[in-house]
Formats: C-alpha cells, structure tokens, sequence
C-alpha cells in the first residue's frame, strides 16, 4: 500500500505511530458519544457502498470488537458473521507486532471499501470460482474470501493476511461461518509476502483474489513474488488484484509484473473506492 499521492515517500512505521497517536490523544465530544451502531463500525460505513447490507448483531459498549451480520444479494445465500475492530481502536501491541514482523496494521484498521466491492465482484462471478482453489491475500477480516466460500463451491479458500492479529480475526469468522460452506474447505493462513518456507503450496492456487494491496510500494516486489510463487504452473490461473486508484500506486505495481510470464493472468481492475 502506499503512503500517499504526491510520489514522496513516508516510512510505514512512521505512519504506524501517528494512527496510534491519533486514536490516543482524539478526545470524542458530546455528539459523537451518543451515536450509537454501525458508526461505531471499522468499515467505515459512510464511505463503503452497501454492495453488502449490514447490521450490527452484538455491539457491547465496552469491548474493542463488534459482529458484524452480512446479508448477500441472492436467493438462498447464507447470512455472514464477522467480528471486527470498532472504529478508533489501537492499542499499543498493534504497533510493536507490526514493527516486529515488518507488516501493517491496516487490516486492523477497518473493513476496507475495496473489501466489499471485491466480495461483491466474487459473488457476481461465482462460476469463475466453481471447484477451483483459491487465495485471498492481504486479506483483513476475511469478508471475500469467506463469500467464496460460501456462494461459489469452491474446492478450497485459504483466507490469509501477513499480521498475526488479523489471522486470530479471520480463523473467528471461520469458525462462526462454518455451516455455510458446504463442502469447501475453508482455513486461515498467516503469510508474509517475502516469505520463502512454503514450498507446500507453492504453484497450487487456481485464483488469487487480493483488495487494495498495493498501497505501500515497499511490498510491491514481494507481492509479485507471492503471486508467481502461489499460481498454478499446470493449469490456467489467475490472480485478480481490485485497488483504488490512489496516486501511482497500482501503476507502479503493474510496472512490476509486466515480466511476468503470460501464462499468469494478473488482472488489476481499478476501483473508486
């Protein structure tokens, strides 16, 4: 992910520590105390699309987290629960995991708008998924890569994010999701982009699925790396990238995989979310 739109570049952690300061010092006055429900939500309801209707199901005032009850636009689609981070929540172990494993916080930080609109895309194409394989990287709370596997029968969906935190998110919704995916099997990964012990799954993936992941370009070489490394080198695969069009960012990445083989699909659909 990038750190801006005027092509000068700001050091992650240095972002890190402002999100943190910013939620610390910000004093909510007397109006905001009293709004009450979904925009008390991380995924920034305001600026989302409501491609996915949502409610609140459980919204315990003094606890960090809220579940979230998704409801897909189709005949006979299971309901969604998804657990999540309330709106201006860090604490300070967000920032030291993130320094520690050279990641972001972002899929802490809210439902990302881009998120949704991936999950709509995926829901509005499920023949595309129908027994094949499938990966979403970078993923946050996990709301696509459990539409998949909920609507498309897929074979499999591994729903994956490079933060530890972020994982313990997704394997809950897992969990709490379960009875609505048929005979896909479903699981969460923790996996880091430069990450080079995972020779098990390497060349195994059918279709990766990632939004809004090219933000910082520090992680570009490594997400192109990931990319080439997961796709399958038998079957056709592809990996379908849905970024906001911030700055140069996306077209800095689609710089990148230019030398890619042509026998890997990378698409890259801009959004303006």
């Amino acid at each position: 992910m990038e750190t801006g739109t005027t092509g000068t570049s700001v050091k992650a952690s240095s972002l890190r520590w402002k999100i943190l300061r910013q939620a610390i010092l910000r004093k909510p006055n007397a109006d905001e105390q009293s709004e009450i429900g979904v925009k008390r939500i991380t995924r920034k309801t305001k600026q989302g699309f409501n491609l996915l209707p949502c409610h609140l199901v459980d919204d315990p005032s003094h606890s960090s987290d809220v579940t979230v009850c998704y409801t897909l636009p189709i005949d006979s689609a299971p309901k969604l629960y998804l657990t999540q981070r309330v709106v201006d929540h860090a604490e300070l172990r967000d920032f030291e995991i993130c320094n520690k494993y050279n990641i972001d916080n972002t899929g802490l930080v809210c439902q990302w708008p881009s998120e949704e609109v991936l999950a709509y895309f995926c829901l509005s194409h499920a023949d595309m998924f129908r027994s094949k394989r499938v990966i979403e990287l970078g993923s946050g709370y996990g709301l696509a890569g459990l539409v998949i596997a909920a609507v498309t029968e897929a074979s499999e969906v591994v729903i994956s994010d490079g933060n530890p935190q972020v994982v313990d998110y997704i394997q809950h919704n897992i969990d709490a999701n379960s009875k609505a995916f048929g005979g896909t099997r479903v699981k969460s990964m923790m996996l880091h982009w430069n990450q080079n012990e995972i020779s098990n799954i390497s060349s195994t993936f059918d279709l990766i699925v990632a939004s809004d992941c090219t933000f910082f370009k520090e992680f570009h070489n490594g997400l192109a790396q990931i990319v080439k490394f997961l796709l399958g080198k038998v079957q056709p695969s592809e990996a379908i990238f849905l970024s906001p069009k911030r700055g140069d960012s996306l077209d800095k990445f689609r710089a990148v995989n230019k030398p890619r083989p042509v026998s890997k699909k990378v698409t890259c659909p801009g959004s303006n979310s």
